[in-house]
């Protein structure tokens, strides 16, 4: 029997192991989508505005389903559930194989393909965290919420580097293709799962009755309060890579698609070093001093990278923004995670998804908007004040909170 160190400790859960590996094989083909979807967005219109727009479409369906997906999450199987938006994204995928391949591709089918995905991922996202609870219980909980982290940012990093490449030398489509492949792993791993992630009660109350109980719930707990507004900052200033990056590279460096998959890649090693960085923690709540401190500079980061015009420099203080922009979301992931009942996980993540992705049709539309009228590295300068400003708010409320009888 493979038993793994402690800093991998969840990965001794036989199918967390499997479904973590099937995991990352999607996951990087995901990342080398969204390198292939921005590049073709900029070849098929050149226009900033479109591509934050197409970053809109994608992630609407977060800012206005979340609450429900979460509900869901809590009524049905999760394991089924995860089963059905895994097929949908496949089949998106492989949609956009053969529109690229048969050149028939416009922009508004990027945007009718990226509308999907957003709808599957808006009900798989509440499903798929609350899942890996029951897959390795509480006390490898944090352990399990940051290898999906690193999973999700080490992806970052091959995904990017293999789409760049494979870009570069055979076109576009093949990204999509291997996208399609990697989704129907995980619905292989689903299928052989015996953990079924089913709903914790049945009673008769209505699916509006159960979302006010979610939102309740969270209101009236401090901590779960103060990582929903910190995630609103990071959330709505600094995780905006796939507007902010191809700009840069395209528009400001003169990269070419190689120079933005090293991009990406160097964002995600600093994200996967972050993430790792909170799996050694152990079973200790994350602490809020640590996950403001990490905020800032992340925003701190942004501003960095308005004044940045070298090739190298750029890697580095992606590298930055990245370690610390994670520490931060994983490091809140867990908390949530663990001040969330079984009953409730389903719903409480939900707000997690609904602040974390759901503001991103509105950033990421503004980001384009700026970058398109005064450039990105203006959006960069405008987004890291913006969240330094943000984050000294939510510290004198959580300050005032701390001081009050």
């Amino acid at each position: 029997m493979i038993t793994f160190p402690h800093g991998l400790r969840a990965l001794n859960h036989l199918e967390f192991r499997r479904f973590f590996l099937a995991q990352f094989a999607a996951l990087t083909g995901g990342w080398m989508q969204t390198v292939a979807q921005s590049w073709l967005v900029l070849q098929l219109t050149n226009s900033p505005l479109k591509l934050g727009l197409l970053g809109t479409l994608q992630f609407a369906p977060l800012l206005l389903f979340s609450l429900v997906s979460g509900v869901v999450a809590d009524r049905v199987s999760k394991r089924r559930l995860l089963i059905a938006t895994q097929t949908t994204m496949a089949v998106q995928a492989f949609a956009l194989t053969a529109l690229v391949w048969t050149g028939a591709v416009e922009y508004w089918h990027v945007g009718v393909m990226a509308l999907v995905a957003g709808l599957a991922a808006t009900l798989d996202q509440p499903a798929r965290q609350a899942f890996v609870a029951e897959l390795v219980g509480k006390d490898d909980m944090i352990n399990a919420v940051a290898l999906n982290s690193a999973s999700f940012n080490a992806a970052r990093i091959v995904g990017p580097a293999i789409a760049g490449v494979l870009i570069a030398r055979f076109g576009i489509a093949p990204a999509f293709l291997i996208n399609s492949v990697g989704f129907l792993g995980v619905i292989a791993v689903l299928l052989s799962l015996r953990a079924e992630g089913a709903p914790c009660r049945r009673g008769d109350t209505t699916m509006l009755e159960e979302i006010r109980e979610g939102i309740a719930y969270a209101a009236r707990t401090p901590t779960i309060r103060l990582v929903l507004l910190l995630l609103l900052v990071v959330s709505y200033c600094v995780f905006n890579f796939t507007v902010y990056v191809p700009l840069l590279a395209k528009g400001v460096l003169r990269l070419g698609p190689e120079g933005f998959g090293l991009l990406m890649a160097a964002l995600g090693v600093g994200a996967v070093t972050g993430a790792l960085t909170v799996g050694t923690i152990g079973s200790r709540q994350p602490q809020a001093r640590h996950m403001f401190a990490a905020a800032a500079v992340a925003c701190c980061g942004l501003v960095a990278m308005s004044a940045v015009r070298q090739v190298w420099l750029a890697a580095v203080v992606l590298f930055v923004i990245g370690f610390f922009g994670i520490l931060m979301v994983a490091s809140g992931n867990t908390a949530i995670q663990l001040s969330a009942p079984d009953e409730l996980r389903g719903r409480v993540m939900s707000l997690y998804t609904l602040v974390w992705g759901g503001i991103f049709p509105l950033s990421a539309f503004m980001v384009g908007a700026i970058s398109e009228r005064w450039g990105v590295s203006t959006a960069f300068f405008v987004n890291g004040v913006a969240g330094l400003a943000m984050l000294a708010l939510v510290a004198l409320w959580w300050r005032r909170r701390a001081l009050s009888p």
